[in-house]
C-alpha cells in the first residue's frame, strides 16, 4: 500500500529534523525540500515566479540527499529566495532539478529562522517493503 506523499518535522535537541516521503525517491526529496521551506515560512505563501536549475552528483543516495538540501540552502542564501516548487529527476547518482520560488519578502513571509545547512545527523534515505520512500535528516538552524 503506497502512502500519500508528504512531509513532516521531527524533534531534535537544538535543530530541526525534516522528513519527506512518497512513492518515488524524487517525491521523497521533493517533500523534504518542502519541509525545509516550512521551517522558514508557510510554503503556500511562496509564489513561484522565479525558476532556477540545480545539479548535484553523488554515488551515495544519502549524500546526494544532503547535497540537494545544501544546494537549496546555498541558493536561498545567495539569491535571497524561498522555494516551493520542485521538479527533480534522479538517474545514476545525478540529480537535476528545476526549483521555483520568489525573493524573500520579510513582511509577507515572516521568516522564522535561517537555515545554515543539512547535516548527516539522523540521515536516512530508504525504500520500505511497500515500495514507499523516506528521506530525512536534521537541518542546522
Amino acid at each position: 500500500m503506497n502512502k500519500k506523499a508528504g512531509w513532516q518535522h521531527f524533534q531534535h535537541i537544538a535543530d530541526i529534523g525534516i522528513k519527506g516521503f512518497g512513492s518515488s525517491v524524487e517525491m521523497a526529496f521533493t517533500q523534504a525540500a518542502m519541509a525545509m521551506t516550512a521551517v522558514i515560512t508557510e510554503p503556500e505563501l511562496v509564489d513561484n515566479n522565479i525558476c532556477i536549475d540545480i545539479v548535484c552528483d553523488s554515488t551515495d543516495l544519502e549524500y546526494l540527499f544532503v547535497d540537494w538540501l545544501n544546494a537549496l540552502v546555498y541558493e536561498m542564501a545567495t539569491r535571497h529566495m524561498l522555494f516551493s516548487q520542485f521538479d527533480i529527476q534522479i538517474r545514476d547518482g545525478h540529480l537535476k532539478a528545476k526549483v521555483c520560488g520568489e525573493r524573500i519578502d520579510r513582511e509577507k513571509h515572516q521568516p522564522a529562522v535561517e537555515i545554515k545547512g543539512a547535516t548527516l545527523t539522523e540521515l536516512r534515505v530508504q525504500k520500505d517493503k511497500e515500495g514507499d520512500w523516506l528521506a530525512q535528516c536534521v537541518i542546522d538552524v
